[in-house]
């Protein structure tokens, strides 16, 4: 039974809530487009509808509130109002997915006194802040970045959780999957299948990771990284199939390798910095593509000892971001 989207708090003011939460804190716009997540879609003029753990959720702001709807209707089609978290609930998981705790305002302020270039820009994006993913789900979907673009990963990572996560409801006729679990992932044929959804050579990597984490750390041991040092859980990520595969030109790679510099430069240290930073709570990561070690050097003048974008690069410019802009860099940088 198809359920219908709700996209404003007027139509049905009792299925909604809201948060306290000025625009220059949040802009949902921005932050739910800009490439840190791959589930959510502008479903109405102003409203986010997307998936977030085992629910489907549409967003909107309105002034200085975020509101938001949670839908909630088991596989057979009738409703599952019991799976429902309740209010104090879903206000908790909405507050820890967007960080709501870390002060933005402030955070700005602080990079603009530091930095005039990073002043200029802030004025067009305000209320840009890193999202606090479910680890598996932002390592498996940041693998599928590698030389690629958001509306390609967008529909890679729907594809993904069509063919292997939970149906959780039909909205506008239009099926809603949770993000597959490990154990859907680890399945003998689960990288034959990716390559027939148009994986490439990432569903090696894809199924290899799952596989290598269901058989390793586990979903929870990846979590218990949050709190380890920086440089310790990068390099654990770095020991992941897709993330430490440093393969690309004059590495002996071969055909449908990751390229070591390409469109997303060094991939195999920048994953794992997506990962530190939009899920394991390092917000001193900064992910570095050829974008970033262009503006480094141009922009800001970065002195850097190598001509090309190395592990050794990545650390240098890192370093550069960390001492301008500090303990927040990877925030700043995402600006």
């Amino acid at each position: 039974v198809p359920m219908k989207l709700r996209d404003a708090p007027s139509a049905c003011p009792s299925l909604w809530r809201s948060l306290p939460c000025p625009p220059a804190e949040l802009r949902l716009d921005l932050v739910l487009s800009s490439g840190q997540t791959f589930r959510w879609w502008e479903s109405s003029p102003g409203a986010w509808t997307g998936v977030l753990g085992e629910n489907v959720w549409t967003l909107r702001q309105e002034r200085d509130r975020l509101w938001y709807t949670v839908y909630s209707q088991g596989e057979d089609g009738c409703p599952a109002e019991a799976s429902q978290p309740d209010g104090a609930e879903t206000d908790r998981i909405l507050r820890d997915y967007f960080q709501l705790d870390v002060g933005l305002s402030a955070l700005y302020r602080a990079w603009g006194a530091a930095d005039p270039l990073f002043r200029k820009v802030a004025t067009d994006f305000p209320g840009v802040r890193v999202l606090r993913q479910d680890p598996v789900e932002c390592l498996l979907s940041f693998i599928c970045t590698s030389n690629n673009h958001i509306s390609r990963i967008t529909a890679m990572i729907e594809r993904l959780c069509q063919a292997f996560g939970r149906r959780l409801c039909c909205l506008d006729a239009r099926p809603v999957h949770a993000f597959p679990s490990l154990s859907a992932l680890t399945g003998a044929d689960a990288e034959a299948r990716l390559r027939a959804l148009g994986f490439g050579y990432r569903a090696k990597f894809v199924s290899g990771s799952a596989r290598a984490i269901a058989e390793g750390l586990g979903a929870e041991g990846l979590r218990q990284l949050r709190v380890t040092p920086y440089a310790e859980a990068r390099r654990v990520l770095c020991t992941l199939p897709g993330v430490g595969t440093k393969v690309g030109p004059g590495t002996g790679g071969g055909r449908g390798a990751v390229p070591a510099a390409g469109a997303d430069g060094a991939a195999w240290w920048q994953v794992a910095d997506c990962v530190c930073l939009m899920a394991l709570d390092k917000a001193e990561a900064v992910p570095v593509d050829t974008h970033v070690w262009r503006i480094a050097q141009q922009r800001y003048g970065a002195a850097l000892g190598s001509r090309s974008l190395t592990p050794r690069a990545h650390q240098e410019i890192g370093d550069f971001f960390r001492g301008l802009w500090g303990s927040h860099a990877g925030w700043a940088q995402a600006v």
